[in-house]
Order: structure tokens, then sequence, then C-alpha cells
């Protein structure tokens, strides 16, 4: 291998009116000028304006390789004494119409180095070389540079694309930094305009953004950053009505509300005269504000939520019109305040996005660490859940959003005393549907989900939440507080599946649907199966003196069945699909004709008798088929299967019983956190119709004006 060449050489090669010697001088010093030792000497050997001359003079490829040079010297934060308004000029002239990518790439480097420069870089003789303003100057004699820039995000070549994005990073952060209040939203509004944010959107769902160590993914997230951050310092702008930009914003909400003339009737009552017309008296209240006065009502959302709204009402001007005047027609009490539900969904989309709790991306060694968190994002698998390109898309998911809020308002009949619910419904609403996305998931996708989310599905979603949320603050006692349920409950099913088998059910003495039928009823003191066959089903149900056979349930070891295989066919079968039909007091449906495959076997010993003798090889009876039962339902089948298997201390196995046990247990669960009392309910809001019926709601007794002295009248017997 070759020595490098030294300082001296390289000098020469530069200054040399060779082209070749000068191509190959700049082209070694591309990897050489990386060693602050060898940078040094290349200074000392009054190297710097022999490089700047070959990045003002040669071209192709050589000019490329000296751009590369003079960008390796900053990034040592050396060599600044070179770079003066014209290098800058003819960096922004080259970016802007070279069609070299090589050259393109080192000059975009270099204006990224100069606007990143931090504050106290200034030159000797008080110009500055950092910064907007540094380039501003050559910006103006090449006013379609912005527009080439984001246009750079959708070349072919990545490290063009990333070269580019960190200039629109390196703008964005100066002049959020850097800039006045006023000129900062400019400038992003002018970026945004030219397409920035669909620009960026196609590269995070791009394959680019897979490439963890490429400088394009660390790119991408600072711009994920800095969009965090201006959200941040457009909710930090207060509202105030004596700006233009902000007058402006709310008289656009107000026009976009298609306003009616308004003239206030005379001391007759009589509609005012031509020439009298004045601002409606609910002028901002007609609109969803608290008050006439609407500017304080942004303190929370800052000039965001102006921003915000008056997407929205741009977005819906036909549908914001049309609810307005639908609530119009109604009582006061009952219409949804849309500027206020439009501040809250704007709320809401900040805590989803965490935008106070991101960390703000600075200059300096930013790149390094941002593309440790891209490498570590991917060896974890985290990579897609690390780039959030609906955060880019902001102002449709606030649209969105905001129509689910007023949907769900209308769905739930909610009036003004409800709108913390509906607001708290909507935060979940939001999670889910916008935390379930990745970085390819289309916007278009998650407007169509924001629309089609039900009233009953958000409230499933709710309770879902509220378990998880009191499963990680309960945990043990959660545990504790479900055993003691579930014991509970299935205490409760059994004694219901008791009584069930104390009425006792009819059943056909076979499967083959003939017309001899069987009665069975447990004894009152549940220790006997009692039953008798009968040449047809009765009308009445027979008592236990009128059935002579019994069943010894000691002498039963197991009950056998194919229910659990045959519960849903049969249920369908027999047009029965409730699972609480067991709980009412309607006598069992009539049989159908076609034949029942359902089948329960009571196994046991056989009673004693004197022809069954114990051989001495025998030290207990055999097991045998003590009863068959095949239920024409499967409300029966659970009541009967289950009912037995509870009395035998087994647990039960139909799906019946143990949806019916689990719902009692999770509203035990719900009512045990939430703390309820009787008075706590609101019976108004709780009345129902069961089986078409009223529910009659009982007023609370009171124990006012009573003490300890009282009796019970015990009925006469």
């Amino acid at each position: 291998m070759d020595d490098p060449p030294n300082v001296d050489t390289l000098v020469s090669g530069l200054v040399s009116d060779s082209e070749s010697a000068r191509k190959y001088a700049v082209f070694k010093l591309q990897g050489l000028l990386g060693d602050p030792s060898f940078a040094d000497a290349f200074i000392q050997a009054d190297g710097l304006l022999a490089l700047r001359d070959a990045v003002m003079q040669t071209s192709g490829n050589t000019q490329a390789y000296a751009l590369g040079s003079l960008d390796k010297l900053l990034e040592l934060d050396i060599g600044w004494e070179c770079v003066d308004a014209l290098v800058i000029e003819k960096a922004v002239a080259l970016a802007v119409g070279q069609p070299l990518v090589n050259i393109v790439r080192n000059a975009l480097t270099l204006l990224v180095l100069v606007v990143s420069r931090p504050l106290g870089g200034a030159r000797k003789d008080g110009s500055t070389t950092f910064g907007f303003r540094a380039i501003k100057p050559a910006l103006d004699n090449h006013p379609n540079f912005l527009e080439s820039l984001v246009h750079r995000l959708s070349a072919p070549d990545h490290t063009l694309c990333a070269n580019a994005l960190q200039l629109v990073n390196a703008l964005m952060r100066d002049a959020v930094v850097n800039g006045g209040e006023l000129e900062w939203p400019r400038f992003i509004k002018r970026l945004q305009d030219l397409g920035v944010i669909g620009g960026v959107g196609m590269l995070m769902r791009g394959d680019a953004a897979n490439d963890a160590g490429s400088p394009l993914a660390a790119a991408i997230l600072e711009f994920q950053g800095l969009t965090k951050l201006l959200l941040r310092k457009w909710k930090e702008v207060r509202v105030n009505v004596e700006l233009h930009e902000h007058k402006k914003a709310l008289k656009t909400i107000h026009l976009a509300s298609n306003p009616q003339p308004f003239s206030p009737p005379d001391s007759n009552g009589e509609p005012g005269r031509k020439g009298t017309r004045k601002h409606h008296p609910e002028k901002w209240r007609r609109l969803g504000f608290e008050t006439e006065s609407p500017a304080w009502e942004f303190d929370e959302t800052g000039y965001l939520g102006m921003m915000d709204l008056v997407d929205f009402t741009r977005r819906n001007g036909d549908t914001y019109q049309k609810i307005l005047m639908e609530q119009s027609m109604q009582p006061v009490s009952q219409r949804c305040p849309i500027a206020r539900a439009s501040l809250s969904v704007t709320l809401v989309l900040y805590e989803h996005f965490e935008i106070d709790g991101s960390a703000v991306v600075e200059g300096g060694g930013h790149r390094t660490s941002l593309q440790d968190r891209v490498l570590e994002a991917r060896a974890s698998g985290n990579l897609d859940r690390l780039y959030r390109p609906l955060l880019l898309q902001w102002g449709r998911l606030h649209t969105a959003a905001l129509s689910a809020f007023i949907r769900l308002w209308k769905a739930a009949g909610a009036d003004l005393a409800d709108f913390y619910k509906i607001e708290e419904v909507v935060r979940i609403v939001v999670e889910r549907v916008i935390g379930a996305t990745t970085r390819k998931t289309d916007v278009a996708k998650v407007e169509e989900e924001l629309r089609s989310v039900s009233l009953d599905k958000a409230r499933q979603w709710q309770m879902e939440g509220l378990d998880e949320v009191y499963e990680d603050a309960w945990g043990p006692h959660l545990v504790q507080i479900r055993e003691q349920l579930h014991h509970e409950s299935l205490q409760f099913m059994k004694e219901q599946r008791v009584r069930c088998l104390l009425e006792g059910s009819w059943f056909p003495t076979s499967a083959g649907g003939d017309a001899a039928w069987r009665f069975v009823r447990l004894s009152h003191n549940r220790r006997h199966l009692h039953y008798r066959n009968y040449a047809s089903r009765g009308i009445d149900e027979p008592g236990l003196d009128d059935l002579p056979e019994k069943i010894d349930l000691n002498a039963v070891t197991s009950v056998d069945s194919n229910v659990s295989a045959s519960e849903q066919p049969t249920a369908l079968m027999n047009g029965d699909n409730s699972s609480t039909e067991t709980l009412t007091d309607k006598p069992s449906p009539e049989p159908l004709k076609a034949a029942t495959t359902t089948k329960i076997t009571v196994i046991g010993h056989p009673p004693p008798t004197k022809s069954y003798i114990l051989t001495p090889l025998q030290s207990e009876p055999v097991e045998t088929v003590l009863l068959e039962l095949y239920p024409q339902s499967s409300s029966l089948a659970s009541e009967w299967l289950d009912g037995l298997l509870l009395l035998l201390n087994q647990q039960p196995i139909t799906k019946d019983t143990t949806s019916l046990v689990s719902m009692m247990e999770d509203w035990g669960v719900r009512l045990r956190m939430l703390n309820l009392r009787w008075e706590d309910v609101d019976w108004d809001a709780l009345e129902m119709s069961v089986k078409g019926e009223r529910v009659e709601v009982r007023e609370v007794p009171s124990r006012d004006g009573l003490d300890d002295d009282y009796w019970y009248a015990l009925p006469e017997t």
C-alpha cells in the first residue's frame, strides 16, 4: 500500500494548473481531513485558501471532492474563516441547479453545517456565519431553493434524501430557536405548503426507514421530534385578539358558521328595522364557547387549539353549518359545544402523542444519539413503534376525532353535564384506534375507523380499559377479590341450578323421539332423584308422592354427557339462544317433534338386592347406568347436567353456566372497584324495559326520625 501524501504535496496539488493534480489532491483530502491533527497541519500549511478556490472554481467530481473536504473541516469546527457569503451563495446555487448527485449532497451538507453552527460561531469582523440568517441573502437570489429542497426528499438516492432532510431540520430548528414569535410560524407554514409533510411521511413509510444505521433514519426521527417541538411551541403561544393573525383566525371560525343577519326586536317585540343590525347576543356561545369572550378559553391549548378549530371549520364547512343549524333547534343543555369539544380533542391528541414528554431535539451531537435510538428500536423489534407518521397528519386526525366526538354525543343523547364523560370515551377511542397503528398505516384508514366506531364498542373498550387500570393498580388485591367473587357466584349458580332440579322436568325416555316420557324431580332434602315413566307427557307436574322410582345420590359416582359438544346445535335446533332462560319463571317450552341428540347419563352403584351378592374378588359394586336423560333444549341440559355436577361437588362444564358465573364475577369486581352504594345509582337513568314491561323504580326508604325502638309484625300461622 502506498504511503499517504504529505500536507505540502496536497497543498501544492490544490494550486496546480493540472486538473488531474487538483482532483487527486481533493480526493485524498476527503479521507485525511477527518483526523484533527492532519487538519491542523493542513491549515498551518495555508491549505484553507487553496481549498476554498477549488470549491469556487472547479467542476464535476473535483468540485464534489472539494466540497466534501471542506465539510470534513467544518465538522471539526475549524476552517470557518473561509466560509463567506460567496461560498454560501455557491453552495445554494449548486443545491438548486446542479444535476450531479455527489455535488448536491456535499453542498447540502455544507449548508447544514452553516445553519446548525452554534451561536458562538461569529467571525472576527462581526459578520455571522451561522443560522438561517447566514444563508438568507443567497436564498433571496434563489427563490425556488426551498421548493427544490423539498423536492429532493423524493430523490431515489437515500443519501441525498438524508442530506436534504437534515437541512430542512436545521432550518426548522433555527427558525424556532432563533426566529421571532412571528417569523418562525410563517417559515414553518411555507415549508408545509411546499409539501414537506407528505415528503417526510413517504420516507417514514418507505423501506429506507428500516436501515437503522443510515443517516436518513436519524433525520426522519429528528423531523418527528421537531414536529413535536413545533406543536409544543404553538400550544405555548397565548391567544391575543389584538394580534392580527389571531383576530383573523377567530373571524374565520365565526364566518365559517354562516351567521345570519341579526336585528334586535323593538320595544313592541317586532322585528328590528333596517340599519339596526347588531351582533347576535350569542355570537360565540352558539359556536360552542362558554362565554362571549372566547380568548381565555384557549388558555390550555394556546394557538394550537385555535389552529385546529380553524382547520376543522375549513375542512368541514357544510357539516359545520349543518350541525349548528340542527343544534339551534334543541335545548341549550343538549347541544354539543363544538368549540369546546375541538379544544378537548386537541388536548386528547396532545396527550396521546406525549408531546410534553418528548425530548427537544437540539443541535450538536444529536444525530449520533438519534441513530443509537433507531438501532435500539430495531434490535428490540419496536422500529415500527418508533416512527409516528400519523403525528404529521395532526390536522386530519383532529378533524376525524372531533367528528367522532360529535357523533358519539348524539348517539349517547348527552347533555352539557355529560361533557367530560364523552371526552373520556373519545380519549379511549383515540388510544384504541390510533394507538393500534403502525408506521405503514394510512391516515385514511384511521379516519374511516374513527367514523365507524359505535358507542357500544367505545363503552366496551372503556370497560376493558377499566379492568386493565385496576389490574395494574390493585394487583394481588384483585386476585383475592376475584377468587372470593368466583366462589360466591358459583354458590349462587349452584343454588339456582338445584332449584331447577327441585321443580322437576319432563324428558323423553329415548333419543328416538317416541311417545314415552319420564318426569324427574329432586327430593326436598336433595338426597334422591325421583322419577316415573309415563305413556305421554302430562300437563301437570307430578309430585314426589307420584314418583315411586328413586336414585340415592350417595350411590352416584359420575355424570356423563355430550352436552358440551352438542349444546350449540341443540340450542339452534330448538330456537333457544338465551343463556338466562333458567332465571325466569316461565315454563319450559314445548319440545320439538324432532329427535334430540343430547344425552345425560347418571352412573353409579346399583342399590343392593338379595340377588346381587359381591364375590370375594369384588371389593365394591360394579358401576352401572342408573338413569338416562334426553333434554330438549340447551338451557334444560345446562340446568340438569351442571345441577347434578354441583350436587356432587364438581365444577360446572356447560357454556351457559360458566358464562353466567363469569358475568357475575366481572360485575362484582367492577362494583367493588367503583365502591358503589345504593344511593349512588342514578335510578332514573337505569330504568329499562324487561320483556316489554316497565320496571318500577322504588324510592329508597329513609331512616330519618327512626330510633332503636322498633318491632316486627309476624304473620299469624
